[in-house]
């Protein structure tokens, strides 16, 4: 009952098209729900393809730019202490550890320091940081080539218009198939290793982006000053930023408001009446927009900061990188 109610025709298609109409026949295949089952294992095989590209990829490249772990010193091991770690909290107030002293018979300054390298301990090291950054910059780069060459031959690519041309009734490509089911499996296998990796303050980038082919170049530009961040090379990195900035603004303040929701807004209105399917999908591109405007005053924030001569870019991308840059 739920599910008949989920796919009513008129919930996702207009009038008077139904799903009836969109049966696979003569050649035409018609994209379906269960297209998307693929997606875990593909996911899957992402997670072993970016194990393999960190160990023979990754890592020789970090050790060519001179990228190395510090050496930290390592708590020492105290089962009382770990377990309030672990249990309580990972900064105790100086009340909780006033308390934790009576029990050991240690000095503020003693549980104070285990503490501060039991936090270290947790840390990831630089090498894992540039790993990381490098398989998302590897698979950024790959996907906006991949999504040229599906879009370059195409009618739509030059007149947007062309996009809604039969629609509903258009047929599912390869190069679309593969394209969105690698870039799903691909978020998909950063959901499986949440956990493993790096640990940031934003994570809704796991969970958005419906349109990627014609902004999605500017994520090489922010994963590479990533690298270059990690491997000391500052110059490099301010460069990167800078092209990152100009290029996020152009694409995220410029390009998709003003080309992809006006493509998405008001050529379909020229064909068909508004239904519940145009104003949803509308709806959350206008959020998208909005939280590209919320990122774009981050980053201008730090441009303002750098000009002013109070941050470097190089400290900035750090910022930055917590906040926003990394929530792509």
């Amino acid at each position: 009952m739920l599910s008949e109610w989920f796919w009513w025709d008129r919930l996702w298609l207009p009038r008077p098209v139904m799903w009836a109409d969109l049966q696979d026949s003569e050649g035409r295949v018609y994209a379906r729900a269960s297209h998307l089952y693929i997606t875990l294992p593909v996911a899957v095989l992402l997670l072993g393809l970016r194990a393999l590209y960190e160990r023979l990829i990754a890592v020789p490249v970090a050790e060519a730019l001179g990228v190395k772990d510090k050496i930290r010193m390592r708590a020492s091991h105290n089962p009382i202490l770990e377990k309030y770690y672990k249990t309580h909290s990972k900064n105790p107030t100086q009340a909780d550890i006033k308390g934790v002293c009576k029990k050991l018979g240690w000095s503020e300054r003693q549980v104070e320091r285990w503490f501060r390298r039991r936090r270290n301990q947790d840390r990831p090291g630089l090498l894992k940081k540039f790993k990381e950054a490098s398989w998302r910059f590897a698979f950024y780069l790959c996907s906006s080539f991949g999504g040229v060459l599906a879009l370059y031959d195409k009618p739509w690519f030059y007149d947007l218009r062309e996009v809604w041309a039969g629609f509903p009734k258009q047929s599912l490509l390869d190069s679309q198939y593969w394209y969105y089911i690698i870039e799903m499996s691909f978020y998909g296998s950063l959901l499986f290793s949440v956990a493993a990796d790096v640990k940031r303050k934003v994570r809704m980038h796991y969970f958005h982006y419906i349109i990627r082919c014609l902004v999605l170049l500017f994520f090489c530009f922010s994963k590479s000053a990533k690298m270059f961040n990690y491997a000391g090379w500052e110059t490099t990195c301010n460069s990167i930023f800078v092209v990152f900035a100009l290029v996020f603004m152009v694409t995220r303040l410029i390009i998709f408001p003003f080309w992809l929701i006006h493509c998405t807004w008001v050529y379909p209105l020229d064909q068909f009446e508004p239904f519940f399917g145009y104003y949803f999908f509308n709806v959350m591109l206008v959020v998208l927009l909005l939280l590209h405007m919320f990122w774009a005053s981050l980053i201008l924030r730090m441009v303002k900061k750098f000009l002013f001569g109070k941050v470097s870019f190089h400290c900035s991308s750090y910022k930055i990188t917590n906040k926003a840059v990394c929530a792509f």
